[in-house]
């Protein structure tokens, strides 16, 4: 759908099995997006969740995937979005998902690259899994390390994406997320090895200021030479003081000139763009 609304890039939120297979998925739980609870009962951990990690790709394999639900009471967290139990769908790989992209991208003509995140590495290292090398042999095994594809290598953990310039060298362009919890940010640093900056959009504006000034941030990403794509825009779940996702939009890309933004709505966004760019 993203493809055919279009998106320019395409995100995979990555996570891996019990047995190494790296999963388009962007919880380190199964509990809030599938049927795990009914299909495996008696394998959650001592906090109530049932992890990916705790599970075979072909356990995987069985789950009904469906819109995220309110872990407390099962309602849809977005309602308006597609029903939860109006079709059975199912988490797919990221060798799988690089392939459809591929074919996506040679059926229609059109190329929209690829996003991916490495979702918690450290965390996955603890559980005896190097998230990274799957990512990155998936990539390598779809042609995605090669010069010139459309690719940004995403992830929160700055020394992972440190780790994993050393390791690839300087062509595959990564981007440093940024939470909203974070302060204090070293974008000279982040410029040694990282294209760009992934911000929460609570570090670019303001919204609790009349007018929702900027806070600076894109200003001191491009002096830095470093890329601005914040996330998540959403129709559904707009900031406070901010009425629709065009005037996000507006207010984000028109005003503070960012280079890209992740978005739930491309079809959306692209048609916002394609107006206020003729």
């Amino acid at each position: 759908m993203a493809h055919a609304g279009g998106a320019d890039f395409l995100e995979q939120d990555i996570v891996a099995t019990r047995d190494g297979v790296a999963l388009v998925f962007h919880d380190l739980f199964l509990d809030a997006l599938t049927d795990v609870a009914e299909r495996f009962p008696g394998r959650a951990r001592s906090d109530g969740f049932h992890y990916c990690v705790d599970f075979d790709h072909t356990e995987i394999q069985t789950l009904t995937l469906r819109e995220r639900r309110v872990p407390d009471s099962g309602e849809p967290l977005y309602p308006a979005r597609f029903p939860p139990h109006a079709a059975g769908f199912r988490i797919p790989t990221l060798a799988e998902e690089l392939a459809f992209v591929r074919g996506l991208n040679q059926s229609t003509g059109r190329e929209a690259g690829v996003y991916p995140e490495i979702k918690e590495p450290a965390w996955h290292r603890r559980e005896g899994i190097d998230l990274s090398a799957a990512v990155l042999a998936d990539l390598d095994a779809a042609g995605y390390l090669a010069a010139g594809q459309k690719i940004f290598l995403q992830c929160f953990d700055a020394d992972e994406l440190q780790r994993l310039r050393g390791q690839v060298g300087t062509g595959l362009p990564m981007i440093q997320l940024l939470s909203s919890k974070q302060s204090g940010f070293d974008l000279r640093a982040i410029s040694r090895y990282a294209q760009g900056i992934g911000p929460s959009l609570k570090l670019l504006v303001n919204f609790a200021e009349p007018g929702h000034p900027g806070t600076g941030l894109r200003e001191a990403a491009a002096e830095a030479g470093l890329l601005v794509h914040p996330y998540t825009l959403r129709a559904d779940d707009l900031p406070p003081g901010v009425a629709s996702l065009d005037e996000l939009l507006e207010l984000v890309v028109g005003r503070l000139q960012v280079n890209g933004v992740f978005t739930d709505f491309p079809d959306r966004a692209r048609t916002w763009l394609d107006r206020e760019t003729d």
